[in-house]
């Protein structure tokens, strides 16, 4: 009989305890796993489809809030790097507007 380990809390979605992204997406991935291997007794499989539906809530939160922070850093001005445009011909080799 597999177990399904609980290293996420299906509590609060932002505990100070709760595990990376990347931890609760590799936990989930093995409930994938486990339960399309198909030999999970029905409680339990009920079990690991509740606890991937807490997982799949968490990591779709933890992205949702990254795209808005990207959306958000967008709206200030990100842009390309262009080297050319940052370094001015008139700003080399003077310090103070004084050539050394």
């Amino acid at each position: 009989m597999a177990t399904i380990p609980d290293t996420v809390s299906d509590t609060d979605p932002a505990s100070a305890t709760a595990p990376s992204f990347e931890a609760a997406l590799g936990e989930l991935e093995g409930i994938v796993a486990a339960m399309e291997a198909g030999k999970m007794p029905l409680q339990e499989a009920l079990d690991a489809y509740k606890r991937g539906v807490a997982l799949l809530r968490r990591c779709q939160a933890t992205l949702t809030a990254a795209e808005q922070q990207i959306r958000i850093l967008d709206a200030d001005g990100l842009r390309d790097f262009d080297a050319s445009q940052e370094a001015s011909p008139e700003g080399k080799g003077s310090v103070g507007g004084e050539e050394r």
